[in-house]
Parts: structure tokens; C-alpha cells; sequence
């Protein structure tokens, strides 16, 4: 809040000098002083946009009716509050601060209202999807332990540790769901906001590897970071948890998934992350639906618990939480490849 405040008054300090050097300027090289009143009705306007709340464009309207009446009003450094016209100038510019100010409050208040009302429909779908998304394993997990229970005398050795690997399996999968709710509340809880900090990107990159390598030991992991330490701004947590999910992305949908490539540059101010598989790639009517987080509604995902929907639409929300953007697309040729970019600069 103390930084926002700064800012206007800086946004304001900086239109009003600006506008009195090229009121001077145009004073000089044109001769005359008609051209003031406008120029200063403009900036008051400029500082009303930009600036939050009313006391801004106030402040800057009484400056810039002082500012005409004492610099660019014969006698010059003078104030004279009888010349003609005077209080119909600082009406008019009150005017425009005020209805510029409203205006400008009731558009990011509209907006506000917008991204909760996103944030809301993003839970809602969530919710539906996971709903249906814990069920599955919670009844292949009840269904193995009775069938242990009930028939351990008559099972065999191997049926029981298939039973149990299954149980594990699934419980492993509600682990990973859990964390994943857990990162949506994280970034969702009023007033939360993401927690930035420099992190050393090949540090976070290795600890997702060795989450993800821990389920699938079989598939290699190629890491391409630049040599020099990589520091970039973000929740070193959620990160890694968009990192194990587009890792797990490809080994699970990717099918014949042998080889992940993970990638980091930096681009015009910006950490970009590829993950890039060599498997099947993504069916193209999925690929502008993937993030919604939904699939299975829209009939493009099957009833398997591993639908991709839940945990890329989980990505998304993290990647746009930290102030950054994030695509899907199919390589040439066969495989995957997800990027997302973050900025590099830390945020107010």
C-alpha cells in the first residue's frame, strides 16, 4: 500500500513538471500562453486515469489552476485571483478530476469483480473435477484392502502384493491431488498473495526431478540450464509443484514417453521453463481446452482418475498467480512441450 502511494505521487509530481516544462517551451517558441489552460486540463485528466482514488486528481486540479493563474497568467509569478474566467477554470478542471477519478474507480472495481467472479467459476470447476477425481481411487483403494481382508486365505502371495501395490498407487495419486488443492487454497485465500523470492532455478528444478523420479525411475531426465546461477522470483514451493506436474503430464498422457527435456533461458526480461517429451503428443481438440481444468465435462477426457484437466489447470493458476503466461503445443515430429515464462523482476 505504502509503495502504491508512492507511486501516485510520483505519476503526479511527474505529469505536472512535465506539463509546466512543455508549457514553458511552447510559452517561449510560440509567444503566447492560451495554449496553458488545456495543456494543464489534459494532465489533470492523465493524473485522474492513472492515479487511485479521488485525492489525486483534486490535488492536481488546485495545482494546476495555481500553476496557470501564477506562471502562465500575466503578471507572471503573481497570483491574481480577480482575472476574468478564474473560477470557471477551476471548476472545470475540479470537474474533470472528479468524473475522471469516479470513472476510473468504477472501471477497477469492475474489473476487480471480473477476476474474483474467474477466481470463483476456476474453484467451482476444480471442485467438480476433484469430486469426481477422489472418488475413483478412494473405491479401487476400499475395494483392494476388502478383498485382502475377506480373502486373505485364499489369495495367493503375488494377488496380495498386486493388491497392495494398487493401494499404494492410489494413495500416492490422492497425495499428489491433495497437493495440488493445497496449492490452489494457497494462492486462492483472501488477501493471500504469492510469496516471491530470488530461488535458484537449478535448485528448484532438482527437487521436482527427484519428486518425479521417484515414481518413474524408467524415464531419463535432461535438465538444460544456463551455466551462470539462474536467480528468478517466485514461490519456490508452487514452482516446483507446476514442474512435478508437467513431469508426471508427460510420463502418464505422453504414453510412450521415454525422454523429458526441461529447458531454461531467459527472454526479454523473462524466465522461460520447457518441459518437452518424446511421446504422442496432445490430441489438437484438446490443446485449446487443456488449462480449463473441465476436460472431463467437455467429453474430451476419459473417466480415468489421471485426467490431465485437474493438475495443468492447477499449473495455470500458479503461473498466472506469479504474474507470467503458459502454453501448450506438440512438437515436430512426436512429443509435448509446455512453457511457461515468469518475470524476472520482483513484484511491489
Amino acid at each position: 500500500m505504502r509503495k502504491r502511494s508512492v507511486w501516485n505521487i510520483l505519476i503526479t509530481i511527474g505529469i505536472l513538471g512535465l506539463t509546466t516544462i512543455i508549457c514553458f517551451y511552447l510559452q517561449q517558441s510560440v509567444g503566447t500562453e492560451a495554449h496553458a489552460a488545456l495543456m494543464f486540463v489534459l494532465a489533470v485528466l492523465l493524473i485522474s486515469r492513472f492515479t487511485d482514488g479521488y485525492r489525486y486528481g483534486i490535488f492536481s486540479a488546485m495545482a494546476a489552476v495555481i500553476a496557470v493563474n501564477y506562471i502562465f497568467t500575466y503578471p507572471y509569478f503573481a497570483l491574481n485571483f480577480t482575472i476574468t474566467g478564474y473560477p470557471l477554470t477551476f471548476f472545470v478542471m475540479l470537474a474533470v478530476a472528479i468524473s475522471v477519478s469516479a470513472l476510473t474507480t468504477q472501471i477497477k472495481n469492475q474489473e476487480q469483480l471480473r477476476l474474483e467472479t474467474e477466481k470463483e467459476k476456476m474453484r467451482a470447476n476444480l471442485l467438480r473435477a476433484v469430486s469426481h477425481d477422489i472418488r475413483t481411487p478412494l473405491t479401487s483403494i476400499a475395494g483392494s484392502a476388502a478383498a485382502i481382508l475377506e480373502n486373505k486365505d485364499v489369495l495367493s502371495q503375488d494377488k496380495i502384493m498386486e493388491l497392495v501395490a494398487n493401494i499404494k498407487e492410489e494413495a500416492q495419486w490422492l497425495v499428489r491431488m491433495v497437493e495440488n488443492l493445497l496449492s490452489i487454497t494457497r494462492m486462492n485465500a483472501e488477501n493471500a498473495r504469492i510469496d516471491k523470492q530470488e530461488e535458484v532455478v537449478e535448485e528448484v528444478i532438482s527437487a521436482a526431478v527427484t519428486k518425479f523420479q521417484k515414481r518413474f525411475p524408467g524415464i531419463k531426465i535432461n535438465a538444460h540450464i544456463p551455466e551462470e546461477v539462474l536467480l528468478v522470483p517466485m514461490d519456490a514451493t508452487l514452482i516446483e509443484q507446476v514442474l512435478v506436474n508437467l513431469l508426471e503430464n508427460s510420463a502418464v498422457h505422453g504414453r510412450t514417453t521415454s525422454q523429458i527435456d526441461i529447458r531454461v533461458s531467459l527472454t526479454e526480461g523473462k524466465a522461460v521453463f520447457c518441459v518437452e517429451d518424446d511421446g504422442e503428443g496432445i490430441e489438437e481438440k484438446i490443446l485449446p481446452v487443456i488449462f480449463d481444468g473441465n476436460l472431463g465435462a467437455r467429453g474430451e477426457a476419459s473417466d480415468n482418475k489421471r485426467d490431465m484437466g485437474i493438475g495443468l489447470s492447477v499449473c495455470k493458476s500458479i503461473i498466472k498467480a506469479h504474474r507470467g503466461n503458459m502454453r501448450a503445443e506438440n512438437r515436430e515430429g512426436a512429443g509435448a512441450r509446455m512453457v511457461f515464462c515468469l518475470p524476472m523482476e520482483m513484484e511491489e
